[in-house]
Parts: C-alpha cells; structure tokens; sequence
C-alpha cells in the first residue's frame, strides 16, 4: 500500500515510527466511517461546551440547529483522535503547532456517520536538519459527502536520526 492511498488501519502502538522523510506532499489518508451517537454529543457538551444546543434535546429543538448538534470542538477532537488511533503518525509524537482556517460549515446530528480526510500539503525540513513541518489539509465529510468541518494543520516532526 503506498502512502498515498493508506486507509484508517492499525493503532499508534503497532505503526512503525514515521520521520519528516516518511511523509510525502500529496499523501492522503481516509478514516473509517464513525458514527456519532447522542449520548456522545451530550457527553462531550457537558464535559467541554455546556450550551444547551450540545446537552439538552428539548431546549435544543427550540434553538438555532432545530435539534441537538455536536459541539464542533467534538469535531475537532474527533478528527485527530482517529488518525492518531489509525496509527497515522505511527509511533513518533507530532507535536501540534497550530491550527489554521478552522470552519464549521455545516451542524452534525446525533446519528450522522463522519469520515476524516487529511491530506499532507507542505514539508519543510528545519535548517539543522533534526526535524521540520508538516503542513496538512483536513475534511470532515458526513454521510451524504459534505464537509462539515475543515481545517489547516501544522506540526513540528523529527527528522529521521542520523
């Protein structure tokens, strides 16, 4: 399977380690579908953002959405969260230096079915060589294909010992 066209498989215990010269512009990796349920949206809301549109049904079906919606920090989280667990980075922490052009284009519902599309866009390598960026592209697409959120990634990562 090459890098580009990996799909969500593994986890990050069993993914070898990935250097900056693992990764390659054009790379594009696919979660597997994931089903958001209620009860996780309710969780989440009551853990992170307690607005009644993510915690309550009754209230929310009165509010902006006409029902209850994911928090889109839940989106975000969800979105690294499976590519960590489908051992993307395999077992070499990427530590997060940014999030850029983050968009919440579209509400999910309890039931939706989201998918994640991550796609390498830049790589820069450090003037000393020991590690670089990785700049990455992400989509949450739901069922019926649309983006319901998108965003910029940049990553500090190491470069392969010498």
């Amino acid at each position: 399977m090459t890098p580009t066209d990996k799909a969500a498989q593994g986890t990050q215990t069993d993914a070898p380690a990935r250097y900056l010269e693992d990764f390659q512009v054009g790379e594009r990796w696919t979660s597997a579908p994931t089903v958001i349920s209620e009860a996780e949206i309710i969780a989440f809301g009551l853990a992170n953002d307690p607005q009644p549109m993510h915690t309550d049904p009754e209230a929310a079906r009165h509010g902006p959405f006409g029902g209850l919606v994911a928090s889109g920090w839940q989106i975000a989280a969800l979105s690294m969260r499976l590519f960590v667990q489908a051992g993307g980075y395999g077992k070499t922490p990427v530590v997060g230096m940014g999030i850029d052009e983050l968009r919440w284009r579209k509400a999910v519902r309890p039931g939706d079915t989201l998918t994640v599309e991550r796609e390498v866009v830049a790589i820069t390598p450090s003037a000393a060589g020991d590690k670089g960026t990785l700049h990455t592209r992400v989509d949450v697409r739901n069922q019926s294909g649309e983006v319901v959120m998108s965003l910029r990634t940049l990553g500090r990562v190491p470069a392969r010992p010498r």
